[in-house]
């Protein structure tokens, strides 16, 4: 991907380098375990590009990724930088493994559902790698009947839903709907990627 920032990319004999992954950041409090996700990828040599909800900009600032991914970060959909592809689906064409951490409810239906109305759906909708959902949420949001049929969906569509764990949650409750570490989904992302041929 050409979208790079001046950054010296770290030297690297890991099997992740040369890679290519894109991560898809929704609006959660669990943002902030992307950080080291896209951190430890970018380290052990995979190109990373990551893109924003506009939700999520209010949990990270796109110049935190911007800074550990040594790229540009995406988060609106008309910033036209080239004319050619106003919508950025340029970013989907090389790509090894898509993750979606945090996922949100509302991320899960569009995906599950075809919708593409930000830059992060479209970029998914036009995603034909292998994808990884990492669902994060409140406990009752999780168990509601229609996020259940909305994973179901996307799992039926050959994505991997990774999570989610039980814990602690921001509502300051305990039950399932948190996101797993971030050193499981860096072990779920090399796996794919040390899997491409």
């Amino acid at each position: 991907m050409s979208d790079t920032i001046d950054s010296p990319t770290p030297p690297s004999s890991d099997a992740l380098a040369g890679r290519e992954v894109l991560v898809v950041v929704c609006g959660g409090i669990a943002a902030y375990k992307t950080c080291s996700v896209v951190s430890e990828l970018a380290q052990r040599g995979a190109g990373v590009t990551v893109a924003m909800t506009e939700a999520a900009t209010q949990f990270v600032s796109p110049m935190t990724f911007q800074a550990l991914s040594g790229r540009k970060v995406f988060t609106k959909l008309w910033s036209a930088h080239d004319s050619a592809d106003i919508q950025h689906i340029h970013l989907t064409e090389r790509l090894d493994v898509a993750l979606v951490a945090p996922a949100t409810a509302n991320m899960i239906a569009k995906m599950a559902n075809g919708l593409a109305d930000d830059l992060a759906s479209t970029l998914l909708i036009s995603t034909t790698c292998p994808m990884l959902v990492a669902p994060a949420m409140n406990d009752r949001m999780w168990a509601n009947a229609a996020v259940q049929r909305n994973i179901l969906t996307l799992a039926e569509f050959g994505r991997e839903i990774i999570g989610p764990a039980e814990g602690w949650l921001a509502c300051r409750s305990v039950g399932k709907g948190r996101m797993v570490e971030s050193d499981v989904l860096v072990a779920a992302v090399a796996k794919h990627l040390v899997d491409v041929n």
